[in-house]
């Protein structure tokens, strides 16, 4: 099945910068098979629910890895049955019907 995902991962312990982790953590997510998008506040994921999933856990492992003693994730997901629809094809829906 696929998912679109808006994953923030949020590394607790580590001091107040949080960009290295979330750069290692972009590094993780660049893999085949996952469309990814970075936003100000967390990264939108779009691919197999097994894979996409797995990335989520790949992340947790780097982030750990890294010294994080603790980490709290949020995540927002969708799926349809309906017709196939991408990360874009929400987007471009959304600004075709802004007014201008």
């Amino acid at each position: 099945m696929k998912v679109i995902v808006d994953l923030t991962i949020v590394p607790i312990g580590v001091g107040i910068s949080l960009s290295k982790y979330v750069a290692a953590c972009e590094d993780v997510l660049n893999r085949p098979g996952l469309k990814t998008a970075l936003h100000a506040n967390g990264t939108n994921i779009e691919g197999e629910w097994d894979e996409v999933f797995a990335a989520v856990k790949a992340c947790h492992e780097k982030v750990h890895g890294m010294g994080a003693p603790r980490i709290h994730t949020n995540i927002k997901l969708g799926t349809r049955t309906d017709r196939e629809q991408s990360l874009e094809d929400k987007v471009n829906s959304v600004v075709a019907k802004q007014q201008g």
